[in-house]
């Protein structure tokens, strides 16, 4: 809701309309009341068509285009002196990086000309208040992590942080994903982001689980990619999955699927049978949000409260009864009596949520965190005085132009951009199951430039084949002029035309995140038809398990 404070809003390598409808709401009503905004994507997406300012740059050039922008702001004085010099290190190694990126010489490489990048940057630096918001087009590339260097060093060079209005702020994945990641799923930390690596820290969670602190290892964790590696190197032989489908979602499709059929045992808890679950050796029936009560932590950092409102169905369970069941079976020993016993836990070990009670959250719903002592109101906007570095200074770090993992060439010319749809949620386990919504959107589809369609010979409604060094699929071709040319989206959600056994398990070497949004394929006109079925209908679980076993 801050872009209702903000006189410049940037979206990046995000699609609120199909993502985050809601929060689309909320930046359609900001620029109808004068914000200015500035939408940068290779694609042109519904939000394009309210922009002040719409950058369709070239995929796989945001390092290009962002460094152009901040050549200007450094070359025109138009920096926040006073900011870099009280509240950052840095400064002028970014400062000597950028000179080399003026506009001219950027424009040819990212697509934008180079008064466009002139006009947005001075305008983003100028203003009262102007805030980012950024998504996974952002981070899924190899260079994920200089994608998002670039954008806080703009921020921090124009003081555009740390005031309402301001600010970067990612839209995130799912909705339960800031929650996730602050109770520490993220293999390189504990709860709040305390590193695994730090003995203090491992000291002090040791006391709190009243463990030996040798029972936690020092060394981070693998990330979902490198799991799949292990696997196939004989170093994982289980695997316990929660609310997740690798086999749809994790990039090279058929390696990963392969990984977990070469598992000696695979787990899967869930609340449907997913394309994993077929997989598995033991499926444990979950619960859906409605089914439990616990907390979710959205984008804003508000803790809100959820509420069980039915019964799991048949014979599942709510998931916190399943794991306590397995980790007392593996001698853990654990009483939970109630969720609000192990929220009470988390808060005495994440500092950042300390001051919020259960008792609080009932009665009053949701709570903004950093929330440090009982009875804080919870600040809604952070980086208000200080960083949460050793030095409470935030730090630059200059980016260079560095290739996608995989070029288009003559044998792949073209390149694939994958993402989701309004209709179909994720990987289409829930979504699919929907009638109404599968009867909009019931078949995979491939959009495509119609000139780049029509250059090939086809026509909307074809059947076109997508081939990359690692898979293949078939699936319908859409006329879409939003896509650039040379190349084309596709949705992740059909188990027909499963696209990520084509997309590159290239990893950023910071972040670990693979690269989705970008590998090289060539397009063929003709295949086989796309399996016509309903996802959850009569013979769906026969046709699925065919599918995969023929794929």
């Amino acid at each position: 809701m801050d872009v209702t404070k903000a006189e410049v809003v940037i979206i990046i390598g995000a699609n609120p309309t199909v993502n985050h409808p809601v929060a689309a709401t909320w930046i359609k009503n900001a620029v109808s009341n004068g914000t200015k905004l500035i939408v940068c994507d290779p694609r042109r997406t519904d939000m394009s068509r309210i922009a002040h300012r719409f950058m369709q740059f070239k995929a796989d050039t945001d390092v290009a285009m962002l460094n152009a922008m901040m050549n200007v702001i450094v070359t025109e004085g138009l920096v926040d002196k006073e900011f870099i010099e009280s509240r950052t290190i840095g400064y002028e190694e970014l400062r000597k990086n950028v000179e080399g990126y003026t506009p001219e010489l950027m424009a040819p490489i990212c697509g934008i000309d180079a008064e466009t990048l002139r006009y947005v940057a001075r305008l983003y630096a100028t203003s009262k208040a102007s805030m980012i918001l950024w998504g996974m087009g952002v981070s899924q590339h190899i260079h994920g992590t200089d994608n998002a260097r670039c954008l806080i060093a703009l921020s921090l060079m124009t003081g555009q942080i740390g005031r309402p209005g301001t600010g970067l702020h990612p839209l995130r994945g799912q909705n339960n994903v800031q929650g996730a990641s602050d109770a520490g799923l993220i293999p390189m930390v504990y709860p709040d982001y305390q590193s695994v690596s730090d003995p203090k820290i491992r000291a002090n969670f040791a006391k709190a689980w009243n463990m030996s602190i040798d029972l936690l290892d020092p060394e981070p964790g693998l990330t979902v990619v490198e799991i799949m590696h292990a696997i196939t190197d004989g170093k994982i032989r289980g695997l316990y999955v929660q609310g997740e489908n690798p086999a749809m979602s994790d990039p090279d499709a058929n390696h990963a699927r392969e990984a977990l059929a070469a598992l000696d045992h695979l787990v899967v808890q869930d609340i449907f049978l997913t394309e994993t679950a077929y997989l598995a050796d033991v499926i444990l029936p979950a619960s859906a949000f409605p089914e439990k009560t616990g907390t979710f932590t959205n984008t804003d950092r508000t803790v809100q409260m959820g509420r069980q409102a039915l019964n799991p169905p048949g014979e599942a369970k709510q998931d916190l009864w399943i794991i306590q069941q397995m980790a007392n079976r593996l001698g853990c020993n654990w009483n939970y009596k109630h969720v609000s016993e192990v929220f009470d836990e988390m808060r005495h070990t994440m500092p950042s949520i300390a001051g919020i009670t259960w008792e609080r959250l009932e009665r009053e719903d949701s709570v903004t965190y950093p929330c440090e002592k009982e009875g804080d109101p919870g600040e809604p906007v952070v980086f208000v005085d200080s960083f949460p570095r050793e030095s409470g200074r935030a730090r630059f770090v200059p980016a260079d132009i560095i290739p996608a993992a995989e070029r288009p060439d003559p044998e792949y010319p073209m390149v694939l951009i994958t993402g989701r749809q309004l209709e179909h949620w994720h990987t289409g386990s829930m979504t699919r199951r929907a009638t109404v919504l599968d009867s909009i959107e019931p078949d995979p589809i491939a959009l495509i430039h119609p000139l780049d369609l029509a250059n090939m010979g086809g026509k909307p409604g074809d059947i076109i084949t997508l081939q990359s060094r690692r898979g293949e699929v078939s699936l319908y071709a859409r006329a879409d002029d939003g896509s650039p040319r040379g190349a084309v989206f596709v949705p992740f959600c059909y188990y027909e035309a499963a696209i990520n056994r084509l997309t590159n398990a290239a990893l950023d070497p910071f972040g670990k995140i693979p690269e989705f949004k970008y590998c090289a394929i060539r397009i063929t006109l003709g295949g086989n038809a796309p399996i016509q079925t309903s996802y959850g209908g009569g013979k769906a679980l026969e046709n699925l398990t065919n599918s995969l076993a023929l794929n």
